[in-house]
């Protein structure tokens, strides 16, 4: 069987956004642009997600680039929509359907170094599918879905009651400063870094946006800069952005901080755009050079 590089498993979107100009529909959720910012890079990649039948289109452009991918069949596709007011600040999100979760039984029997875990929402993926991907691979997770609850269409945050059994299965995950809090208690993001270290976690990343971002790997506390970008147009999947980058190098056998930093100069290249990350590693590397933090 073949060994891939990386494998992400997650729900692509089906994004509604409505202002009071114009609706528009598109791709989105941490499958899809972590998927579009690993395109970019020398890896042998597998995205396995699940849609329903009339969203398949939203994995056309990855297939056209050559990226392997497997769609499970769901009744929906997750469909999140946002409403915006004229000043923009203010957004009603909604979700509107729920896609069939992800399983052992239903997960095809692919292999990789890493899996990277995107869940959206607490029940698109269950512990005991992390549990068995530990056995396959390396465990990497954005923590957000599973503080996210769905009541009455309405999101509502909540704590991951399964944390403590699942945590020691993953190797690499991470979390914004508000997820880092939800799940620790502590404020202190040096504090909750530890403790999601003892918790079992090996490489945990806390991410601050324009304050730049934490690793702690049990030894060492990095702290990685944000790159300030040329212009800050669409912060939208940066965290998703960052951990391409991430994973990347991490796969390459580069040390943490170069690491951070190369997934840092990413998502300061994709919030200068609008969409998906879209440049070279060339351009990536660019930007940690000129900046000379390392």
């Amino acid at each position: 069987m073949f060994m891939y590089d990386l494998c992400c498993i997650g729900h692509i979107t089906h994004d509604k956004i409505v202002t009071p100009g114009h609706t528009v529909h598109m791709a989105g959720g941490t499958s899809f642009y972590f998927s579009h910012a690993v395109k970019h890079l020398p890896l042998h990649y597998h995205l396995v997600t699940a849609l329903a039948p009339a969203d398949f289109v939203f994995t056309e452009s990855l297939k056209v680039s050559g990226i392997d991918t497997t769609i499970l069949p769901s009744k929906h596709t997750v469909y999140f929509e946002n409403i915006y007011a004229d000043d923009s600040d203010n957004r009603v999100q909604n979700v509107l359907y729920k896609a069939d979760p992800f399983s052992v039984l239903n997960l095809p029997p692919v292999q990789s170094t890493y899996f990277h875990l995107g869940p959206l929402l607490a029940h698109d993926i269950p512990t005991a599918l992390i549990v068995d991907l530990s056995t396959r691979g390396i465990v990497s997770l954005d923590v957000q879905g599973y503080l996210r609850e769905v009541i009455n269409q309405k999101v509502v945050a909540i704590d991951w009651k399964d944390k403590q059994k699942a945590l020691p299965y993953i190797s690499v995950l991470k979390a914004s400063e508000t997820e880092a809090i939800t799940l620790t208690g502590d404020t202190n993001m040096e504090t909750a870094a530890r403790r999601l270290f003892d918790w079992g976690v090996k490489e945990v990343i806390i991410t601050s946006g324009s304050k730049g971002s934490l690793i702690y790997d049990g030894k060492d506390l990095h702290a990685i800069p944000a790159y300030k970008p040329t212009i800050t147009k669409d912060a939208t999947g940066c965290g998703d952005t960052y951990m391409a980058g991430y994973l990347y190098q991490r796969i390459k056998g580069a040390a943490i901080h170069y690491a951070g930093s190369f997934g840092a100069a990413m998502a300061t290249i994709k919030i200068a755009a609008s969409g998906p990350f879209n440049d070279t590693e060339a351009a990536i590397e660019n930007i940690i050079t000129t900046n000379n933090t390392l």
